[in-house]
């Protein structure tokens, strides 16, 4: 049976869940990736000869594949951000990823030495990897399309959070590759990466990003109208702040991650109320959707594979204790003294810690970079945990914000989404019955 064809229908039947399933599952407890990874976990299980998706066989096809989704993810979350930046409307996000997220990395570091019995590079690396939560599946609990207003404490923190720690976790994936065994001495090698990695690829980052995104903001906003970008090639522009900020950045070994989100952010701060800005994000909002179609398959054929074999009894303890332990009570002790963010909402924002394709994307980069120790287990107590977390939070995700939201007197996603429905169909009738107008008058 040729794979190809195969490829074909399944990216087709792929692509039209993405189109009905975010609306069907509105009301329901179950976010659509869990679906296809068990289309993937079905399909490359049947006796048809379909090759291998064992990320450890092909590091270079998962990195990049997991990089670009990341980069278009970043890039939406910036511009559906409508809060500007300033480090006190920011305290929550930068105290989650400043503080919470270094208590992870070392919570999980003692867990990999102590538990998992491995050398300490690979469990600084599996802590890098591990620690930051997600861009890409965490759209059910983060903030609305721009402009849209839904934007409560939680929504907020959980979108900044995701946003700002995919770049801030990279120093330490470079820590732990500074950490395995080589010629140079160890003192000379933390030198270079407190210099490198932690303080120039992080200021380049920052500065890159607002360098870029103020760039693009002129092009967009301020440019002569004869020089205008017409609205049906919005799409492009958003991909051309992904690429070129990503891109850039890289060249000049800064941290891409950290350059596209802050350029996206930069971008939406300039005609906040504009068009342009949910035209782009809707178009990076279905690029991110094919590309989790994509990987998630691929993540379940992996699965299929044998990728959870390695996985010991210690492995599964680790991942339920980052999961249901160190992340939930390491949120509420970081957001302890955060008076604007209710008991609540500390619960709701320290629990949703969403683990997917940014911690793929690490394991395979490092792996690709360097010969890591025990590099099987590392993917197997990845796999479960990128599975477990995608399954457990996407269960609870819609009823848990709901909760919240009737608890603030807010309307439910569902609701939001039906209204939309209305004012959709209410303007094409306008508009048809304008239509009727015109060519009767014609």
């Amino acid at each position: 049976m040729s794979f190809y064809n195969v490829a074909l229908v399944l990216l087709g039947v792929a692509i039209l869940g993405v189109a009905w399933l975010p609306s069907l599952l509105e009301k329901y407890p179950l976010s659509y990736p869990i679906f296809y990874i068990l289309l993937g976990l079905g399909v490359f299980s049947l006796p048809i000869g379909l090759p291998s998706t064992d990320p450890f066989e092909y590091p270079k096809l998962t990195t990049h594949l997991s990089e670009l989704c990341v980069i278009v993810a970043l890039t939406g979350t910036g511009l559906k951000i409508d809060r500007p930046f300033s480090v006190r409307a920011w305290r929550t996000p930068l105290l989650l990823v400043l503080v919470l997220m270094v208590i992870t990395i070392a919570g999980i570091t003692w867990m990999g030495l102590a538990l998992l019995g491995l050398a300490l590079p690979s469990a600084v690396l599996l802590a890098a990897a591990l620690a930051p939560t997600d861009p890409v599946l965490a759209g059910d609990v983060q903030v609305g399309d721009p402009g849209e207003g839904r934007e409560d404490n939680v929504r907020f923190s959980l979108t900044g959070e995701a946003g700002l720690n995919d770049g801030l976790a990279f120093p330490f994936v470079w820590l732990a590759i500074a950490l395995l065994p080589e010629a140079t001495p160890v003192g000379e090698r933390m030198l270079n990466w407190l210099w490198m990695d932690v303080f120039y690829r992080l200021a380049a980052g920052v500065v890159l990003g607002w360098l870029s995104g103020r760039l693009l903001a002129y092009l967009i906003f301020s440019l002569p109208k004869r020089f205008s970008v017409k609205a049906s090639a919005y799409g492009f522009v958003a991909l051309a702040v992904t690429l070129t900020s990503y891109g850039v950045t890289e060249l000049l070994h800064g941290y891409g991650f950290l350059a596209v989100f802050v350029a996206a952010v930069t971008l939406r701060g300039r005609e906040r109320k504009h068009e342009y800005h949910r035209q782009m994000h809707a178009f990076t909002d279905q690029m991110e959707r094919l590309l989790i179609v994509i990987i998630l398959i691929l993540f379940g054929g992996a699965i299929a594979g044998g990728l959870l074999g390695p996985l010991t009894w210690a492995g599964v303890g680790v991942g339920l204790l980052l999961l249901l332990v160190l992340r939930p009570l390491g949120g509420m002790l970081t957001l302890m003294r955060s008076k604007r963010v209710t008991v609540a909402e500390r619960g709701v924002i320290s629990f949703f810690g969403i683990r997917g394709i940014g911690s793929i994307f690490y394991i395979a980069f490092a792996l690709e970079h360097a010969n890591f120790p025990q590099a099987r287990e590392l993917w197997a107590v990845l796999g479960f945990i990128v599975l477990v977390s995608i399954v457990l939070h996407g269960v609870l995700a819609t009823p848990v914000m709901n909760w919240l939201d009737r608890r603030h007197g807010r309307k439910i996603a569902a609701e939001l989404a039906e209204e939309s429905r209305d004012d959709e169909s209410e303007a094409d009738k306008k508009h048809s019955a304008k239509s009727s107008t015109s060519a009767a008058t014609e």
